[in-house]
């Protein structure tokens, strides 16, 4: 295969930028110069940044194209591959599709969608429809009656690269606050006011039934096969604790300060949602992204519902009050996933890694993508 030389570059190392030249060949990174290329076939950078390309750990933008309105169920293939043309866009070459198992509202298309969804995933990736490299994030919502049955059923699916454990009852986690439980699920399933304590009522009793029994069993499941674990919205010391001793790697979303300060000190990488750091806070009143930046404990970025939304946020990141300088900035949506989700062949600019890198011009503090290479390929 011919070399792919990728000069006048702002190349963005681990702990570096230097002002170079990247080869590529058989779809991995070749070498890394600092030194430009004299190459009659190199492509000028223009000294735009080279940045590796994003790793995503928790993307929900799958659903919206399968369910594009209420009641709409949009075909299976287009909507898997539309799906991958916004990641690709964003720079993200490697994803974990977030796929729900369980549901707080007995009537989601969630469910419905389950197998649909799966399957047209691993369809395309068969047909060699993708750009970016899909893998599955199982969410499951262990207050669910039959998280455990769908999770057991789905668990040895080979794609299956990251579980986390959701609990979204009232009360506690995401929703310690109950005015805000009660705004967003309202304006969520638009409940009237009956319907909605009726709904309270209900998600309290599931989660005393079946929440520890089902997190304990998709724990030992999880250890047995050595898939990495998540741990969501934890709140509270206790939280932490548990989520520590059942060999958690990432603390998604912690909602306090206490909470994510205590999983970084136990070495859970702290991930938080990128929206939150490119809006200022979180739309459900819990901590800000930007704090935890300022105190250290920020590790991993996550596009979560808005795939723009994650080399956005790193690029937000460098310029807050916080020891984030561009390379640290992009470690949290490259690097550092890629380690947490024990995939060590990406996730950086430095020889033997996998070809994955995205051309970036920064336009009045905004990043915008010019190119992307996925394995040495160019693809955007």
């Amino acid at each position: 295969m011919t070399n792919t030389v990728l000069t006048n570059a702002t190349i963005v190392l681990p702990d570096e930028v230097v002002h170079g030249t990247v080869t590529l060949k058989n779809g991995q990174i070749e070498d890394v110069s600092e030194t430009l290329s004299s190459v009659p076939s190199a492509f000028d950078c223009e000294k735009q940044y080279l940045i590796p390309g994003l790793v995503e750990l928790h993307t929900d933008n799958l659903e919206k194209h399968f369910v594009p309105r209420p009641k709409v169920t949009w075909p299976g293939q287009p909507a898997v591959i539309a799906h991958d043309s916004q990641l690709i866009a964003s720079g993200i070459t490697t994803v974990f599709d977030a796929i729900a198992l369980g549901d707080v509202n007995e009537n989601s298309q969630r469910l419905e969608n389950l197998q649909l969804m799966i399957d047209a995933l691993k369809q395309a990736s068969t047909d060699g429809l993708f750009r970016a490299e899909h893998m599955l994030h199982l969410r499951c919502e262990v207050c669910h009656e039959d998280v455990l049955n769908l999770f057991e059923d789905l668990i040895e699916t080979p794609e299956v690269h990251l579980v986390s454990l959701m609990d979204h009852s009232p009360g506690q986690r995401q929703f310690t606050n109950m005015d805000k439980y009660r705004t967003y699920y309202q304006g969520k399933y638009h409940f009237n006011s009956d319907e909605l304590e009726r709904f309270i009522e209900k998600q309290k009793g599931n989660s005393l039934q079946y929440s520890d029994k089902h997190r304990r069993g998709i724990v030992d499941i999880c250890n047995k096969l050595n898939i990495p674990m998540a741990s969501h919205d934890d709140a509270t010391q206790a939280h932490v604790e548990e989520s520590a001793r059942m060999g958690m790697r990432i603390a998604e979303f912690p909602t306090t300060e206490v909470a994510a300060s205590l999983s970084h000190e136990k070495g859970m990488a702290v991930m938080m949602g990128a929206p939150n750091v490119v809006r200022g806070g979180s739309h459900s009143g819990n901590i800000a992204a930007h704090e935890l930046a300022r105190i250290g404990v920020l590790d991993i970025l996550s596009s979560d519902y808005c795939p723009a939304s994650i080399l956005h946020a790193a690029f937000v990141l460098k310029n807050l009050e916080n020891d984030h300088d561009i390379s640290s900035a992009i470690n949290t949506v490259s690097r550092n996933p890629a380690k947490a989700a024990k995939l060590n062949d990406r996730g950086e600019i430095s020889i033997g890694k996998r070809a994955d890198l995205v051309l970036v011009k920064e336009v009045n503090d905004f990043p915008l993508v010019s190119h992307v290479w996925s394995q040495g390929v160019r693809c955007f």
